[in-house]
């Protein structure tokens, strides 16, 4: 899976560099994450059957992230990998878009995903039905009240099929987060809106693929899990620069980039 994770970057700076756009660096904090959930089991799904009833639920609230997750999906064939060639060109925009096979919902309005996800895990336990519901947000987007009340509405419901994970990157558009508006203690915040928080390092395969216990439900909340990471992780001048928030590398510094992920 470090395999995996290492080309896949690899592909996501292709695309960006030739599109002249893309959230390269919001990718890059997230890439183990997305490795973990649908190269390490966790997440059970159906390339051939994108609509299979039985999936989990995988909800990509940060969607400028998009780039990363239509490299996995053509990865896992859920369509043509030729079609990644036309990012921000004939058939990709820069954010999430749900006509792609794979893709749950259109994302790039911060703030959405979370409630979302929340109403596809209450719908799952009405129904009877065993799917897990996991959504993945940024550690900036957690400034939106929709957030909070979808976080609220989720521990009322006790929807032990629901588990949100944070990119702790510690970096918005501009700044660092603590810096614009405190989020720390953030795991204590969680636990007071009645989730059960799990802190755990977001670049370390090892203790992602622990996140395939919480199938067991042991739990009668839902989980989130706070991952800490490094926005731009894997290319040196772009690591926790904020000015790299929405830029793809052009010319001289992609190709800089290029040889550091070799």
């Amino acid at each position: 899976m470090r395999t995996i994770a290492k080309e896949l970057r690899k592909i996501v700076l292709e695309m960006c560099a030739k599109a002249g756009t893309g959230h390269v660096t919001s990718c890059f904090s997230c890439v183990e994450i997305l490795v973990a959930l649908y190269y390490g089991g966790i997440l059970r799904h159906k390339p051939k059957e994108p609509e299979w009833d039985g999936r989990d639920r995988f909800i990509m609230s940060k969607g400028q992230a998009s780039p990363l997750l239509y490299a996995i999906l053509a990865d896992l064939e859920y369509f043509p990998r030729d079609w990644l060639a036309g990012f921000c060109k004939d058939r990709f925009g820069v954010h999430l878009q749900d006509d792609i096979p794979g893709v749950e919902i259109t994302a790039g309005s911060l703030g959405n995903g979370l409630g979302i996800a929340t109403g596809m895990a209450l719908a799952a336990k009405k129904d009877r039905k065993n799917h897990m519901v996991f959504v993945l947000l940024g550690d900036a987007e957690c400034y939106e009240g929709s957030v909070w009340e979808a976080a609220m509405f989720a521990a009322h419901n006790q929807l032990n099929n629901l588990v949100a994970i944070i990119d702790r990157n510690h970096l918005g558009v501009t700044d660092w987060t603590e810096n614009m508006l405190a989020m720390e203690p953030l795991a204590e915040k969680w636990r007071s809106f009645g989730w059960h928080p799990i802190a755990m390092p977001g670049h370390s395969l090892e203790n992602l693929m622990q996140l395939e216990v919480l199938r067991n439900r042991g739990l009668s909340k839902p989980v989130v899990v706070i991952a800490e990471t490094t926005k731009g992780k894997g290319v040196s001048f772009m690591e926790n620069d904020p000015k790299w928030h929405g830029i793809a590398p052009k010319d001289i510094e992609a190709k800089k980039a290029g040889k550091e992920l070799e």
